[in-house]
């Protein structure tokens, strides 16, 4: 695919190396190892190397993490599982939502960057440089906080190995992530088949609770002030969700393989966080000191699933949920390092960062931006040497308002995306993927994002007694957001000459990085429907079959 280069300024810079051709044999082992058989250069590109089931699998391990083991039921201990069932369908059905309008975008322009690069190109270079950046700083945070809280040594043991994969080939991290999502899906369910059976009473000699947990007024705890603090926890544990955008950059046919995960997400939301919460919710009363202590201690002991389990009458279950909860750490390590390079790689190539980080090897790994990870990872957990609750509080908050800003922001820019394609006479059948209910879902998002933050800062406001550092942690990656847009705003007017704050809608490159050229999606997607019905023929007697098949295949 052609690139334009004034669309895409990309600054082409000399190698690593002084000289030209291919590096020498008596170069380093480092080099070879980082380089392949070629150099460290601008000029290389990231590689379509992942496949359709690596992309559904990360689709699932970006909304399973640690939130779900071990925060989740501080949801339920602050405003009961009423509220936390209620919170977590009202952000789920939003993310759904969020998923759908950048998947629209991601599918016709499948490259790493995402939503920072559809920010740059469709609203303004200010939003693009913002979002990158904020999601650069959430990501390489985010989910590192359960298990080195306790010792700093574990987190070495596991942002190293996991930052040398990242060095081999996007494959692997593909691959990896395909069997740390499986490992969490497989234990998701098993908690959710042991914890209905538990609960209805199904264990001998365990007796369950029943309803007993949501009757008696403790389902809603708190009122409206209780409610709206959930709100943090299902965007911690939410976050993550849009790397499938990310990723369709370096997916083999993402035209295809996107809106497959795209259309399944839904169903993993239902199944993997409603079913979860309310499992924990039926089994675990709201006051049980657990629920709390699992999160603000990184108490693997204390996790809802432990505890379900163990009263359930698996003892040995808190090994199981420990080495689980290993692979979700690894699985989070893992994507955090490839969404914060692949971010920083998307402001590097479009001038918004020192040139270095767009450097990329042969092997389309851009070692650079993810040593940039690196570093500010080890400061990340750092900070576990001081004050464990209070700096878990902050780094909750950050990271799950960071996730909402950028959600709400995906809204403003599906809206461009549709207005400029409209205003250059683009037709909606060359889309691959075609959001439903135009402009209703971008428009929900960012009314919904609106709420949410208003909410969310109210109960900070109102909380008795009223303490002005919960007000700044709940505003915290507002703060963030709003000095990176203006800073670069004013970098854009002073420093640049740039007076126009949006790009012009006919002006909006519609061309570069499109999987195919105007007027040309009609016949590529007929192609691939023959395609399909070429490779998969299903007797008339087997197709009640084939369509659970293909629904179980989806969910999971």
């Amino acid at each position: 695919m052609e690139k334009d280069a004034a669309l895409l300024p990309v600054t082409i810079v000399d190698s690593l190396d002084s000289h030209d051709g291919a590096v020498p044999s008596t170069t380093s082992v480092w080099k070879k190892f980082i380089g392949g058989n070629d150099r460290l250069s601008a000029e290389n590109e990231t590689k379509r190397a992942m496949q359709s089931r690596h992309l559904m699998m990360i689709a699932i391990g970006g909304t399973i993490g640690t939130g779900i083991f071990l925060s989740a039921g501080s949801a339920i201990a602050l405003a009961g599982p009423g509220s936390a069932l209620l919170s977590y369908f009202v952000v789920g059905v939003f993310v759904y939502c969020v998923v759908i309008t950048l998947g629209e975008m991601s599918t016709m322009f499948p490259v790493s960057g995402a939503f920072s690069v559809f920010g740059t190109r469709f609203v303004s270079p200010a939003l693009g440089f913002t979002l990158a950046s904020e999601l650069t700083a959430a990501a390489i945070i985010l989910q590192y906080w359960a298990p080195q809280v306790q010792a700093w040594e574990w987190a070495l043991a596991i942002i190293v190995p996991v930052f040398l994969l990242q060095l081999i080939h996007v494959r692997v991290y593909g691959e990896s992530e395909y069997w740390f999502a499986l490992i969490k899906v497989l234990m998701i369910l098993l908690f959710i088949f042991v914890g209905l059976i538990y609960d209805w009473g199904g264990v001998k000699g365990h007796p369950g609770p029943g309803l007993s947990n949501f009757q008696s007024g403790q389902a809603f705890i708190g009122g409206f002030q209780n409610f709206a603090q959930t709100f943090v926890y299902a965007f911690y544990s939410f976050g993550g969700v849009e790397l499938v955008a990310v990723a369709a950059g370096e997916s083999a046919e993402p035209h295809k393989t996107v809106p497959r995960a795209i259309k399944a997400t839904f169903f993993r939301i239902v199944l993997f966080y409603i079913l979860t919460i309310l499992t924990i919710g039926l089994c675990i009363n709201w006051q049980d000191p657990t629920l709390i202590s699992a999160a603000y201690n990184s108490d693997v002991t204390a996790s809802p699933l432990t505890v379900v389990f163990q009263r359930a009458g698996f003892g040995a279950a808190v090994h199981v949920v420990n080495a689980v909860l290993l692979t979700a750490v690894l699985s989070a390590t893992n994507s955090c390092f490839y969404a914060s390079s692949r971010m920083l790689l998307s402001l590097a190539r479009s001038g918004q960062a020192p040139r270095i980080f767009g450097w990329v090897t042969s092997r389309g790994v851009p070692v650079p931006a993810l040593l940039m990870a690196l570093a500010v990872s080890f400061v990340s957990f750092l900070t576990t040497i001081w004050g464990e609750g209070i700096v878990f509080t902050w780094l909750l908050n950050l990271t799950g308002i960071s996730a909402l800003l950028v959600w709400g922001s995906i809204g403003l820019i599906s809206l461009r995306f549709r207005m400029a394609y409209r205003a250059q006479g683009r037709s909606l059948s060359d889309l691959p993927y075609t959001q439903p209910f135009f402009p209703l879902l971008p428009i929900g998002v960012i009314v919904l994002a609106t709420l949410m933050f208003i909410a969310e800062g109210y109960s900070a406001v109102e909380e008795q007694p009223f303490e002005a550092k919960n007000v700044a942690a709940a505003y915290i990656g507002v703060a963030l957001y709003i000095v990176l847009y203006i800073g670069y705003t004013l970098y854009e007017r002073f420093g640049l000459g740039i007076r126009q704050y949006f790009v012009p809608l006919l002006e909006v490159d519609l061309q570069t990085d499109a999987v195919w050229k105007p007027g040309e999606g009609a016949t590529f997607r007929d192609q691939g429907q023959r395609e399909g019905e070429e490779d998969v023929v299903v007797p008339a007697t087997l197709r009640w079959q084939s369509r659970l098949f293909s629904v179980a295949k989806h969910v999971f």
